[in-house]
């Protein structure tokens, strides 16, 4: 196993990584067949352009609380942890239509945490990697023991299926990681941005002021410049994460897995090819069954390849997240 060379100085500290991982999938799977029904295309194009074939969409039942306390009773399982150990509860989401409560407050509430922190976590497809980024600060400087990061997703919610453009691309579902404690870094830096030349190259373009003040007016889907967002995240995310390598210490010949967010498999595989990286490393590609699962994508492809055995405990993942903004962050991981 490969360790991480994280400077520390000479003044002890302590660190942390992850325990545990758990995902949830809606039990409806909805293949392209069905998504060319409302739109002007066919299954093979869809497959071509992105490399998707299903994706999953929730239930009235499956909400974004109740989606993410599945996946995290998995991840506590895994870290053989329980509710009550959590000391924050922090979850990601850009489809959450109820305010209030937070969704992380509703998660906890279901989990039966008691008086763990919780709030909710807005970077879209990167916020994930942010929450990791945030579990990472709260355990290293002692301000929490435990914390469950969470991203869910109900994309089905803010996706117009009507639009040729985005509704083939997204998904429902959630996962989760437990960040404790531990003897050696276990979460590299992160390395993080936003790159508001293209602010809104992903969008909501209506606010939900304008049903308030108009109920005929068009519920305000979320948008996407396609284009745009390709050529950007074709040349962004492989630098982004060679810098997240090169800030944990790790040469890109040591990662063991390849955890981006699942947006598109043509982004995923030139990103392989830009780094370089061996074809002996697993690469998560699960956008495929999923399709883009905006701020959970990261974690439950994290926990498809560990329930499979291609991450095994203690390999070095470097994970990526980024989306709407456009916000991006990566950081590499050692595996529980």
């Amino acid at each position: 196993m490969t360790s991480m060379n994280i400077a520390t100085g000479s003044t002890p500290r302590r660190f942390s990584r992850i325990l545990g991982v758990g995902s949830y999938r809606p039990g409806r799977v909805v293949d392209n067949e069905e998504i060319c029904r409302l739109i002007d295309s066919d299954p093979e194009w869809i497959e071509a352009r992105s490399g998707i074939f299903t994706r999953h969409f929730a239930d009235a039942g499956e909400t974004i609380p109740a989606m993410g306390a599945r996946a995290a009773e998995k991840a506590l399982s895994a870290a053989g942890t329980h509710p009550a150990d959590l000391s924050c509860v922090v979850l990601a989401t850009m489809s959450y239509l109820h305010q209030a409560p937070p969704a992380a407050a509703a998660c906890a509430a279901e989990l039966g945490t008691h008086g763990a922190a919780a709030f909710d976590l807005g970077a879209a497809c990167a916020g994930f990697s942010h929450g990791l980024a945030v579990a990472n600060s709260l355990v290293t400087s002692g301000q929490a023991e435990h914390v469950l990061v969470v991203g869910s997703e109900r994309m089905s919610d803010i996706v117009d299926p009507r639009d040729r453009s985005t509704a083939f691309i997204f998904g429902d579902g959630a996962g989760a990681a437990v960040v404790g404690p531990a003897d050696e870094p276990g979460i590299g830096p992160t390395v993080w941005g936003t790159d508001t030349e293209g602010l809104h190259a992903i969008e909501q373009s209506r606010s939900f002021t304008e049903l308030r003040d108009d109920p005929l007016a068009r519920w305000p889907f979320l948008e996407m410049a396609g284009a745009t967002v390709f050529r950007w995240a074709i040349g962004a995310v492989a630098e982004v994460c060679a810098q997240a390598a090169e800030a944990a210490g790790v040469p890109l010949r040591d990662i063991a897995a390849f955890v981006p967010h699942q947006a598109n498999v043509r982004i995923i595989d030139a990103a392989v090819k830009t780094m370089g990286l061996s074809p002996s490393v697993a690469v998560a590609r699960t956008v495929r069954e999923d399709g883009n699962v905006s701020g959970a994508s990261v974690p439950l492809a994290l926990d498809t390849l560990t329930a499979g055995g291609r991450i095994r405990p203690g390999d070095l993942v470097l994970t990526a997240g980024f989306g709407s903004g456009l916000g991006y962050s990566a950081q590499v991981l050692l595996a529980p």
